[in-house]
């Protein structure tokens, strides 16, 4: 079992591979669980964005959102580390990550909702539209995570991450990066349809490896650590196609 989300993959089982006891009093990995908990942490997400996002129009003070872009950010990332590497504290580390991604991306979207109003709405309402409909065909049996697909999709995300590393260790160096990655011109927006559409993928992935853990009976926790890995592609497809659609709209 494969994710392209490096939180959701097949390692994250190897604690019931290896015959450890799942305590019985504390349950086992359900579906509705792992639906209740995302939608939890997708709440939480939402009030925290909130913080920036209203401090924002309040005022117009771009400086006061770097807080909470390098806060939000960086913390975000020591958490999610600390998740992958520490699955029995999702319960305590998936809440912590939803709120830092929160403030992370309210203040992301403030400054985008400043130059193109409508824009925040438009990303959410595509965002959860695909999710929608990929989970729909999913259920249906229209897409299905073979082992091929599973390795295509981890493949171009492993490519797409190392090329934004990259990028930002080249512009960090002075040596300017890959322009496309943020042009708004034809390459720039093709580039950036194609990331949409990896990251929308992951969601497929991601669905699988829920319905695997939920077959494996996986400990109780791993509800919130599959919510916490679901969420970590949201989070991305989210910025990704807020990206894409600044870019159409700087070109007219």
């Amino acid at each position: 079992m494969r994710s392209g989300n490096p939180a959701l993959k097949s390692s994250a089982f190897l604690d019931l591979g290896s015959g450890a006891i799942v305590d019985a009093r504390a349950g086992t990995m359900t579906l509705n669980g792992t639906v209740n908990r995302t939608a939890f942490l997708l709440v939480l997400t939402l009030a925290a964005a909130l913080l920036p996002w209203s401090r924002y129009f309040a005022n117009q003070d771009a400086a006061a959102l770097m807080p909470y872009v390098l806060g939000g950010g960086l913390g975000g990332f020591v958490v999610a580390l600390v998740t992958v590497f520490k699955k029995a504290w999702a319960p305590v580390t998936a809440p912590a990550y939803a709120v830092l991604e929160g403030l992370f991306i309210g203040a992301i979207s403030a400054v985008f909702e400043a130059r193109h109003p409508g824009i925040v709405i438009q990303a959410v309402g595509l965002t959860f539209g695909t999710l929608a409909a990929l989970l729909a065909a999913y259920r249906s049996g229209l897409i299905r995570a073979t082992e091929n697909f599973k390795l295509g999709i981890v493949a171009a995300t492993g490519g797409i991450a190392l090329l934004y590393l990259v990028n930002i260790g080249a512009r960090l160096f002075g040596f300017g990066g890959f322009g496309f990655i943020h042009d708004s011109g034809t390459v720039g927006i093709v580039f950036s349809a194609v990331v949409v559409t990896i990251a929308a993928l992951n969601l497929v992935l991601d669905f699988d490896f829920i319905e695997q853990g939920v077959e494996a009976r996986a400990p109780k926790y791993m509800e919130w650590y599959a919510a916490f890995g679901l969420l970590v592609t949201l989070v991305w497809l989210y910025l990704e196609i807020l990206r894409l659609l600044s870019k159409l709209q700087s070109r007219r």
